[in-house]
């Protein structure tokens, strides 16, 4: 159910007289009573719908009520077709990483890469690896080194946060 003030009122629902109507072809047929308003929409056999209620007299128009709302659920559906949503994967390394693992994770990446998606790439530091943070960050560098074709740097790398170095990869615009 929609709020109350969201709510569009519709032929019996309407109930102040007199009102400026609007004709089914979208002209001015001018100030008439409420009465005889709801007998031209009867003839004509649609609705007499609400369209500025704020205005003195207020405005309505004749239309099919039910057309008019399938073709606004109709647009909004084509609407969310054509978002996008980006998604953010998250590749976790160590700063002392095997060169082959590096690897490994990094096709990963690539692979989220290339179906749109962002990756995060973040080192995560545990005990004595915090006493060497530029060992993070030299990691970080050959991430971009190795990436470099595949990827654009969207959030460069940055300082130690609750333990972990981070940055943000994008996957390259195709021109």
């Amino acid at each position: 159910m929609r709020k109350q003030e969201d709510r569009v009122r519709v032929n019996e629902e309407i109930r102040l007289s007199p009102v400026r109507l609007i004709g089914a072809e979208g002209e001015q047929v001018g100030i008439v009573p409420l009465d005889e308003a709801r007998r031209i929409a009867r003839e004509s056999g649609l609705d007499m719908v609400e369209v500025a209620p704020d205005a003195r007299p207020i405005v309505v128009r004749i239309m099919d009520y039910g057309k008019h709302l399938f073709e606004a659920k109709k647009k909004a559906r084509e609407a969310r077709k054509k978002e996008t949503r980006i998604a953010v994967k998250q590749v976790k390394l160590r700063p002392n990483i095997d060169g082959h693992d590096l690897e490994t994770k990094l096709s990963h990446a690539r692979r989220f890469l290339k179906a749109g998606d962002k990756v995060k790439v973040t080192i995560m530091f545990r005990g004595r690896d915090l006493r060497r943070p530029e060992n993070g960050r030299k990691l970080l560098e050959r991430v971009i080194e190795i990436m470099g074709d595949d990827a654009v740097i969207e959030q460069a790398p940055g300082g130690i946060v609750n333990r972990d170095m981070s940055m943000v990869l994008g996957p390259v615009k195709k021109v």
